[in-house]
C-alpha cells in the first residue's frame, strides 16, 4: 500500500554544499532541483498529500544572509514552479507561522495556493516558519480562550477538537515521515501528527535524494506492520 501522507525533513544541504568546498547557498539550490524530482516523483507514485518542512521557525536563528537567501530562493522558486505545479494538478498549501514571513515570499505564496485551490491532485504542503510545538501551544490557547467565553463545552474536547485548532486540520495523519541526511531526530516537527507514523531516515543528503531514494522508503513502509496499538493477531 501506498503511504497516503509522507512528511519530509530535507536535511542536509548545508553539509552537502561543505564537503563538496562551497558555500550553503549552493546547497539551498541544489536542495531546490531535489524537491522538483520528489515532487514529480510523488505526483507519479500517486501519494495523497506530500509535507516538506521547508523552513522551521528556529532557522530564523541563523544568519541573517543565510535567512536572505533562502528567502529569495523560495520567491524565485514559487515563481518558477507556478505553472508546472498548475499543469500537474497539484493543489499547494502552506502551514506555519506566515505572517512572519517577507511580505514579497507570502505574497507569491498565496498567489499560487489561490491560484490551485481548484486542483484535485496530489496536496503539497510547505511547512514555513513552522514549529510543532509552538503549534500545538497556539491551538491550546485558541481553545482555552474559547472555553472561557463559552464558545466551547468541556464536555466536548477530545482529539478532534485539537485536529480542528491546527494548522493542518485539513490533512490526515502523516502515514510516513522521511528524514534525510542521517541525522534521527525530528526537530519539532508535525508532533500530533506523527504519532503513529512509521519512521525512515536515510544517510543521504536532500540535494543527492532521488526518485530511488523515496521509492526504497515506501518499500520500507510497506515492510512495516502499522498496528495503532493493536497485536499483530488481532490486524
Amino acid at each position: 500500500m501506498i503511504p497516503k501522507h509522507v512528511a519530509i525533513i530535507m536535511d542536509g544541504n548545508g553539509r552537502w554544499a561543505e564537503q563538496k568546498g562551497m558555500p550553503r547557498i549552493f546547497g539551498h539550490q541544489n536542495g531546490v532541483s531535489a524537491v522538483r524530482k520528489i515532487v514529480e516523483a510523488a505526483n507519479k507514485f500517486n501519494f495523497k498529500y506530500l509535507t516538506l518542512f521547508t523552513f522551521s521557525l528556529e532557522n530564523w536563528n541563523r544568519p541573517q544572509s543565510e535567512i536572505d537567501t533562502l528567502m529569495g530562493l523560495l520567491v524565485q522558486t514559487l515563481k518558477d514552479e507556478f505553472e508546472d505545479i498548475l499543469k500537474n494538478n497539484i493543489k499547494l498549501n502552506a502551514i506555519g507561522e506566515l505572517n512572519t514571513l517577507p511580505d514579497e515570499v507570502r505574497n507569491e505564496l498565496y498567489s499560487i495556493i489561490q491560484g490551485t485551490k481548484d486542483n484535485t491532485g496530489m496536496v503539497l504542503t510547505l511547512a514555513l516558519s513552522y514549529g510543532g510545538k509552538q503549534e500545538i501551544f497556539k491551538a491550546v490557547k485558541e481553545i482555552s480562550d474559547k472555553v472561557k467565553n463559552d464558545v466551547i463545552c468541556l464536555d466536548n474536547f477530545d482529539d478532534s477538537l485539537i485536529n480542528d485548532h491546527l494548522y493542518t486540520k485539513n490533512l490526515p495523519d502523516v502515514d510516513l515521515l522521511i528524514r534525510t541526511s542521517g541525522e534521527q531526530r525530528i526537530s519539532n516537527f508535525l508532533l500530533w501528527q506523527i504519532a503513529y507514523a512509521e519512521l525512515y531516515f536515510t544517510d543521504v543528503y536532500w540535494p543527492d535524494f532521488t526518485e530511488e531514494d523515496l521509492e526504497k522508503a515506501i518499500v520500507e513502509y510497506q515492510n512495516r506492520e502499522r498496528r495503532f496499538g493493536k497485536t499483530s493477531k488481532q490486524l
